[in-house]
């Protein structure tokens, strides 16, 4: 069963991610990190920027692979998730800009940008742990409703309503969102070994009891995690609001062992 937490605040959530990415780095100091976008990981990149600079935690051979990026936008555009990437992980944790990978959104060169990005994932041994947000409508990644629960990095049509949720990063103009994106898919999303999806706020609580306590469907397809050896859900009350067994999941991670972690 997927693990859930339910924590009080973003920050709360941020430390627990934070914690766990920070005890992988110390013990295997070339780790691959899969790396989100959005608002609901900030937190969790804060914590461990905190964490890294306190420890003083070697971070120069992590490696990081993101989960998507648009079509058509220029690598220096400041929306491309190439530069939200720099901005929100790869400076303030100090990694190595060399070895954090964005996949390659150039329209000239997309119909193959997907098998080369998994066989770029595949070559540095897969991902350690990936930090995943959610969509209103369940998706991860660029994976909208209906995507395969199979599927490879490929080329997607975003639906209007992730454009118009993603409009606020371009100033409010929906017109400025690119219809188009590279994506990890959610059969690349699933070999990752450790799966951690953040979600918080009101918006987010019917895709998240979708995803932990419906039925594994295409058309929620963060559901998949619930096939997932190792999947951490944290959220907030609010985000929680509509779990039917949030009670167990609060006795659950109450009395787990600490050895274990997350």
């Amino acid at each position: 069963m997927t693990e859930v937490i339910i924590v009080h605040s973003q920050e709360e959530a941020g430390a627990i991610y934070a914690q766990a990415v920070a005890k992988l780095i110390e013990r295997k100091p070339d780790c691959v990190l899969g790396l989100a976008t959005g608002s609901s990981p900030l937190a969790a990149y804060r914590e461990l920027a905190k964490i890294i600079h306190e420890r003083h935690l070697d971070v120069s051979r992590v490696r990081g692979f993101a989960l998507d990026e648009y079509a058509g936008l220029e690598p220096e555009h400041p929306e491309s998730y190439r530069s939200v990437i720099t901005r929100t992980v790869v400076e303030p944790l100090g990694l190595t800009p060399e070895l954090v990978h964005v996949p390659n959104g150039n329209p000239d060169t997309i119909e193959h940008a997907g098998e080369e990005y998994d066989r770029a994932i595949a070559a540095a041994g897969g991902v350690d742990v990936q930090i995943l947000g959610i969509g209103t409508d369940g998706h991860i990644g660029f994976n909208e409703p209906g995507s395969s629960l199979a599927s490879g990095t490929r080329i997607k049509t975003l639906t209007e309503q992730t454009r118009e949720d993603n409009a606020r990063f371009f100033g409010g103009d929906m017109d400025k969102v690119p219809t188009h994106c590279i994506t990890q898919g959610i059969g690349t999303i699933m070999k990752a070994r450790h799966l951690i999806l953040l979600a918080f706020g009101d918006g987010k609580a019917e895709a998240i009891a979708e995803t932990v306590e419906g039925g594994v469907s295409s058309f929620c397809p963060a559901s998949a995690l619930q096939l997932h050896p190792h999947a951490t859900v944290i959220v907030d009350e609010k985000a929680a609001s509509k779990l039917r067994n949030k009670d167990y999941y609060r006795y659950a991670y109450d009395h787990k062992p600490a050895w274990q972690g997350i």
